[in-house]
């Protein structure tokens, strides 16, 4: 009897070794465990300026946010953004980043607006192996030229929403084309891959000029003469925020509009239609956000907390950081950990349910398949509107998995 109590004692012994030797082991080697209260994350944008959809941008992620914490954050931790202004520059963006990563500590980064601010963030991200989620930069490089491990993108790409408008823009009679795009990444990206799409599907068509204003500098009444001049019969616009606004003044003040067909791509949005007000262009083919008239039970509920919250309505920007952080939140949970390499794993085919439908992020590229509201402009009680709208699927307008792993590096 005394030899069984000794040895049950020394199984007990041994079994208490064991286990303090586990989670010695897992705390030291497993750093990529939650610990400690909070899970912090870092977010970069053009806060100093872009207001118009920054603000609002920076509205929804905090909304989104507010909801993930109340409702236990992930597995009992909350989030914690970091917040930081990269001022539209390339290099205070690397700059931030580099404090988010080795001072704050931050587990992954998201954000950005301008393409080239994204695709500097996109470098930084290889070259330290931290996770970012390009929330808004839109330049087909961000998933395909300069894509890599560590980088995912959120909206719809430029040559997605090319496609959505491509699609429209075969179905009208012109045969001659003419484009307006600004002189960067995104604007270059935007004109290549709606001339490339537009092509395939109407051989017949013929781009007749091309004009490439700097990013707000636009010189409206020599671009509109040049554009004239060229006579085309459709404009394919890819000006936006104060651009787009002397654009359309200068267009409408010179009747350039009366006989061309116009497709333009972010002008149904929002941030860039309202603040044209009775100036706004009707007619044209363009993607954007009609909130108004979107009656699922998703986006309403969402609507109402983001009035109920900000007394304000949500813009493009809105879902844009909504989704962004919701993202955050999703990854997250899926990984159950920090560790970034656990954390791309878990992002390559990362599906959730969102406030505009389904997103799945592929694993071939690393592109959402959030997609975007394509209609048409008019005037309704005094200010812009979009009617005769559709939510266009994401996935039905990327490339195909040959095309991808020809863009992208291997």
């Amino acid at each position: 009897m005394k030899n069984t109590k000794i040895v049950r004692s020394a199984i007990w012994a041994l079994l208490l070794l064991l286990i303090a030797g586990i989670l010695i082991f897992w705390f030291s080697f497993k750093p990529d465990v939650f610990t400690g209260n909070t899970i912090k994350i870092g977010e970069i944008q053009t806060y100093s300026k872009l207001t118009v959809f920054t603000f609002p941008y920076r509205n929804g992620w905090q909304l989104a946010l507010e909801e993930i914490n109340n409702a236990g954050g992930v597995n009992g931790k909350k989030i914690e953004v970091i917040s930081r202004d990269d001022q539209g520059k390339p290099g205070e963006a690397v700059k931030v980043a580099e404090e988010l990563f080795s001072k704050d500590k931050v587990v992954l980064m998201f954000g950005s607006f301008l393409s080239n601010v994204g695709l500097a963030v996109t470098d930084f991200a290889k070259r330290n192996k931290i996770l970012y989620i390009a929330a808004e930069p839109l330049s087909d490089a961000v998933v395909w030229a300069k894509g890599n491990r560590y980088t995912f993108r959120l909206r719809p790409s430029t040559y997605m929403q090319a496609a959505m408008l491509a699609e429209g823009a075969a179905k009208m009679p012109a045969k001659r084309w003419a484009t307006i795009a600004p002189n960067y990444a995104y604007g270059k990206d935007a004109v290549a891959s709606f001339k490339k799409i537009l092509k395939a599907k109407r051989p017949d068509v013929k781009f007749v000029a091309e004009q490439w204003p700097a990013l707000f500098k636009i010189n409206a009444g020599a671009e509109i003469q040049a554009l004239a001049d060229a006579k085309p019969e459709a404009v394919y616009n890819v000006t936006f925020a104060s651009d787009l606004a002397k654009f359309v003044r200068e267009g409408k003040l010179r009747g350039f509009f009366k006989n061309v067909s116009m497709v333009s791509l972010l002008t149904g949005e929002p941030e860039y239609l309202d603040p044209l007000k009775a100036e706004a262009p009707e007619g044209w083919l363009v993607t954007g956000y009609p909130w108004y008239d979107i009656k699922t039970p998703a986006h309403s509920k969402f609507v109402e907390a983001y009035q109920k919250k900000f007394d304000d309505y949500p813009r493009t920007g809105s879902i844009v950081g909504y989704n962004a952080m919701y993202t955050v939140y999703h990854v997250l949970k899926k990984a159950g950990s920090t560790d970034t390499e656990k954390l791309v794993e878990a992002m390559e085919g990362l599906s959730f349910d969102s406030i505009v439908g389904p997103v799945t992020y592929r694993k071939i590229d690393h592109q959402s398949t959030m997609g975007a509201y394509v209609g048409k402009t008019a005037l309704k009680d005094g200010k812009g509107v979009m009617v005769a709208w559709r939510y266009a699927d994401g996935k039905d307008y990327l490339p195909s998995d040959a095309e991808v792993m020809k863009l992208r590096p291997q």
